[in-house]
């Protein structure tokens, strides 16, 4: 092959185009509307338009994306994950039109991309009628993947509306509305193999990963090899995955994936394609994984054995969303993304980039490799700390403490790890000279041409901030030795560096400013005006857009004068492939109605009343 075109956008697009300039393959990328100066499209060596922004209308069409990979003179299409990577009529259509498919057979993605023939392949079957002794149960996409079209129910009650919701998440994200009910193990381990097969009969097993910290059944941390499993079970896992792979004939990259509790391996399902956590795979077998899909997808023979595995990886998605609050998608400018060296990052975005609304909020994999599991996760949980990530609110803190959880230090995690803990973990970090540092360096940046000092005796300056836990008002003063605050010595301070000292202490705070948003070291600030202004006001119980969307659906007979129970669903939103829930704030009475399904609302959009009761 001469030149990919890889059938995806943002991280994974940019990760595969990498291996293929190593390769000396040239690189075509497809792009929509809202992906116009994304970094996939800049990076590749050319690039291909899908007019508009919705995924259905763009990165689902294949045959819009063969006619692309004609247009631009590709001979083979990498599918990346996601969108159609596991689609077989895709994979079809690419060989029927004369060029490589970088992924296993059409027949086999058949085989396994239905969860539910996935399960009957491997001789599980799936619940047909769920009574209240199956409680819980998980409803889940025959076709899905990343947590969407997935739902854990707990009443007999809810189950009629969770598979609504789930066939409508599911047909939205995959074109496919099939949904199966399963049994819901409870704080379980997922644990998975990665699997690669050639043409001529050879099946890699290439360790296990453990996937366990999960929030909405999607994936945040991990690693390789899974930790504390032992070897007859590393050897069961390892043969489940083999014998999946040989019953469809596999070729390429897959993974098996499996529920580990009572110390047994519960099949989950097959992904017919690389994973986004491939990479702590290849950091402990020293591989490249894509640059073997290449390899298998031009015929060529992996040797009997896989090498050995070296030392331990961990990886962590950093997302744009704010896990205080439901993990609501953020959106905006990221104006600053860069982590410490040794620390491999593979991203979609660059300085200066807009993130928006149609897409997974991940910004970026940061993984770790080291010679032991401890080191690499102390390894990662510093560079994440130490990593300048300025723009939207983003999951950067909630890593960090997960990282040091001792749960997790201690391998000890499962499925219900954030279930457990989210709220310690997103408890607000106080230090209180973080308002300070931020006040000292925009009164630094905006000093006169002689200073703020004044020759008469004057009032302190005063500088009001916002941060996730609450309201700070600082004060300071010029005087003829610079700058100073009560209680602090002020060593040093400029517009990005501030050095103050307490208590026999110093410490360093690093300062950007962009806007009205001020970055701290690792804590986020925003400048407020010293006075509120008292029209920015709305009524009490106001329902606000949490995150820029679309308005999917209303609940049924929902109206101006509906009484209404607290936490029951008004609306639904649609934000970055995942649908978010809109509930009642208190029990009451509905007074205002502002949303209809398709309307686009932006942050802080009036979306209803409800006045308490």
């Amino acid at each position: 092959m001469s030149t990919v075109l890889v059938a995806n956008r943002g991280e994974i697009a940019c990760r595969i185009f990498r291996t293929c300039r190593e390769a000396g393959i040239r690189t075509v990328a497809v792009y929509s509307d809202a992906d116009e100066n994304a970094l996939h499209a800049r990076v590749a060596d050319a690039a291909v338009r899908l007019p508009g922004a919705a995924s259905a209308d763009t990165y689902l069409r294949g045959d819009l994306i063969v006619k692309a990979a004609a247009a631009a003179g590709a001979d083979a299409v990498h599918p990346g994950y996601g969108f159609l990577s596991e689609h077989a009529g895709f994979a079809r259509a690419v060989t029927d039109a004369g060029l490589t498919w970088i992924g296993p057979p059409p027949q086999a993605i058949e085989a396994m991309a239905s969860k539910t023939r996935a399960k009957e392949l491997m001789g599980i079957a799936p619940l047909t009628h769920v009574t209240e002794a199956d409680l819980p149960v998980l409803v889940k996409a025959s076709a899905g993947g990343g947590g969407r079209g997935m739902r854990v129910v707990r009443r007999l009650a809810d189950l009629d509306a969770e598979l609504t919701a789930a066939r409508a998440e599911a047909a939205s994200a995959f074109g496919d509305g099939e949904v199966f009910v399963e049994p819901y193990v409870e704080n379980g381990r997922h644990v998975e193999v990665q699997i690669l097969a050639d043409t001529h009969g050879t099946v890699w097993a290439l360790g296990t990963r453990d996937c366990s910290l999960q929030r909405r059944h999607q994936k945040v941390i991990e690693e390789a090899p899974a930790p504390g499993l032992g070897a007859s079970l590393t050897r069961d896992l390892y043969e489940q995955a083999v014998r999946a792979a040989r019953a469809v004939d596999y070729v390429g990259a897959g993974t098996v994936e499996f529920l580990v509790a009572d110390g047994r391996a519960h099949f989950l399902e097959m992904n017919t394609r690389l994973q986004v956590e491939h990479p702590v795979t290849e950091a402990v077998f020293g591989l490249d994984l894509v640059a073997l899909q290449l390899r298998v997808a031009e015929g060529h023979a992996l040797e009997n054995d896989p090498p050995r595995a070296r030392g331990h990886a961990v990886e962590a998605r950093l997302y744009a969303e704010d896990p205080a609050r439901s993990w609501a998608p953020q959106t905006g400018r990221l104006h600053r993304l860069t982590v410490p060296d040794g620390i491999r990052l593979d991203t979609g975005y660059t300085d200066g980039d807009d993130i928006g609304v149609h897409y997974d909020p991940m910004l970026a994999k940061a993984v770790a490799h080291a010679p032991t599991r401890a080191e690499a996760v102390r390894r990662l949980a510093g560079a994440l700390e130490r990593a300048a990530v300025h723009g939207p609110v983003t999951n950067r803190d909630l890593l960090v403490r997960s990282l040091r959880h001792e749960e997790f230090t201690s391998a000890r995690m499962d499925t219900g790890f954030y279930d457990r803990h989210l709220a310690a973990l997103t408890e607000p970090a106080h230090d209180p000279l973080v308002p300070l540092a931020a006040a000292l360096a925009d009164a630094s940046a905006h000093a006169g041409r002689f200073g703020g000092w004044r020759n008469l005796p004057s009032q302190p300056q005063v500088k009001r901030y916002a941060t996730a836990g609450g309201e700070h008002e600082v004060r300071y003063h010029h005087t003829r030795a610079g700058l100073t605050a009560e209680g602090v010595r002020v060593v040093h301070a400029d517009a990005r560096l501030v050095v103050l000292e307490s208590d026999g202490v110093r410490r360093r705070y690093e300062v950007a400013r962009h806007g009205d948003r001020i970055h701290v070291g690792t804590a986020t600030l925003t400048a407020l005006p010293r006075f509120p202004d008292p029209t920015a006001q709305h009524a009490p119980g106001s329902l606000l857009a949490p995150m820029p969307g679309t308005v999917v659906r209303v609940a049924e007979g929902l109206t101006e004068g509906t009484s209404v129970q607290a936490g029951q669903p008004l609306l639904w939103l649609e934000a970055m492939k995942m649908e978010h829930k809109i509930t009642a704030p208190a029990t009451g009475t509905l007074t205002a109605l502002r949303a209809v399904p398709g309307q686009q609302v932006a942050v802080g959009s009036l979306l209803a009343v409800v006045r308490a009761a």
